[in-house]
């Protein structure tokens, strides 16, 4: 079987196509270092993933392309082990709040402008990018969503408790139950290929596991060329905009999910930041 037969077997035929493309880079990489990818060791794809940090490339994306690769090379017997299977990124400087990052509630609803190419997708679509920009979920929790954790007739979302978040029930958009209804009664339905209670279900028929949430959200940084997009900054944004709405600090933790009103007070100081920017914009110290 050859990677790319591998690939469609598992993966959208999108985020096929850009998993190749990385799996590409990163072969011609190896060999520019003289290595052959049955020697590539778990330090070569880390030096790799740090090459990309230092020319601003979207690791994420990549490190996913190469743990595939691994995989199948490990299925195809031409290793015995995967050198990638146990990479984590925790970038530190990841965690910290980047004001140029943040995005006004009028740029978020833009991300809802995005034109979708599949129809069967679209309702779809548009559910996780409105749960991202206005329940500000992350990542983990969408993919996580159970069938059971939706009431419609209330118009509620439960989040089910996370490793760094609480559990809770948030309200939902009108139009948000309108897409929920359409994808889970028709779509859903012509998607699913076996048997799951997960909500989100990928172009393959399988429950959604992460990748193709994140690969959605790739698609739409052209809107915003110069800045960072992905599931995390728009989570910032929307609990900093709520902040800057006035909301009681105790409401946005328990929205947020936040387990300490500490991470929540994060984002308020971060507010004071911006202001300073402001100020020294038409008031610079001489």
């Amino acid at each position: 079987m050859e990677f790319t037969e591998y690939l469609n077997e598992r993966v959208a035929p999108s985020t096929s196509k850009r998993y190749q493309r990385e799996v590409r880079l990163f072969r011609a990489y190896q060999s520019s270092k003289n290595k052959s990818i049955q020697s590539i060791t778990y330090s070569d794809i880390m030096n790799y993933i740090g090459q990309l940090r230092k020319e601003k490339k979207n690791v994420v994306c990549s490190l996913y392309g190469i743990k595939k690769y691994c995989e199948y090379l490990v299925k195809a017997g031409a290793r015995k082990d995967n050198p990638a299977r146990s990479i984590r990124l925790r970038d530190k400087t990841s965690r910290e709040i980047q004001l140029q990052d943040f995005f006004t509630s009028q740029e978020l609803e833009q991300l809802l402008e995005r034109k979708e190419r599949y129809s069967l997708l679209k309702n779809r679509n548009k559910l996780i990018v409105s749960l991202l920009i206005y329940q500000g979920l992350t990542n983990g929790e969408i993919k996580s969503l159970e069938l059971k954790d939706i009431d419609l007739e209330q118009g509620t979302i439960y989040i089910k408790q996370g490793r760094r978040t609480n559990s809770r029930s948030l309200k939902l958009k009108a139009k948000q139950v309108y897409w929920l209804m359409n994808y889970i009664e028709k779509d859903r339905v012509v998607l699913l290929k076996e048997e799951s209670e997960i909500l989100i279900i990928n172009q393959k028929g399988k429950a959604e596991t992460g990748e193709g949430i994140s690969y959605l959200v790739e698609t739409m940084r052209s809107m915003f060329p110069e800045r960072k997009l992905n599931a995390k900054t728009i989570r910032q944004s929307v609990i900093t905009n709520l902040l800057k709405q006035g909301k009681d600090l105790r409401l946005v933790q328990a929205f947020a999910g936040h387990k300490y009103p500490s991470t929540t007070e994060k984002y308020k100081q971060s507010q004071v930041e911006e202001l300073k920017l402001e100020i020294l914009k038409y008031h610079p110290l001489r």
